[in-house]
């Protein structure tokens, strides 16, 4: 079991930077592209495209206004953005080498919808991508 994403682990990370395109657009990492798919506006989505880091994008991110299929739509982009990431061979590699083990986003910020806190949550980051890692596999 791999139950935090950081040190070893850290590329498992959303906030890892690796150039990722979400609707046309190169974004420094999923976490960037996932807070620029919660709103519509491209002006909105070009402000935290441009953010200096993941956690600039993800405060930026939780002050949009939402589309209105967000709740809908979500985990599909994700899914798309965890796919998108792992087309570079490398982080590629480290994702198959992380074998079987069960991919767990363990925090202490009380997300309890894309990972898991004191044992509490749905973990929905780590079943992506313990579902993007089967895909690549077979």
């Amino acid at each position: 079991m791999i139950d935090k994403f950081y040190g070893d682990y850290g590329f498992l990370s959303n906030f890892w930077l690796t150039p990722v395109v979400f609707d046309g657009e190169v974004y420094p990492s999923s976490e960037h592209a996932f807070q620029a798919a919660k709103s519509l506006d491209k002006s909105e989505r070009k402000k935290i495209r441009e953010c200096e880091t993941p956690g600039k994008a993800k405060r930026m991110g939780a002050r949009v206004a939402l589309r209105s299929d967000w709740e809908t739509i979500k985990d599909g982009v994700m899914l798309d953005l965890i796919r998108e990431k792992f087309k570079d061979k490398d982080l590629r590699d480290r994702l198959i080498a992380t074998g079987t083990n069960e991919l767990i986003e363990g925090n202490n910020w009380n997300d309890t919808y894309w990972g898991v806190c004191n044992s509490i949550g749905k973990n929905m980051l780590g079943k992506l991508l313990m579902q993007v890692r089967n895909e690549i596999k077979s």
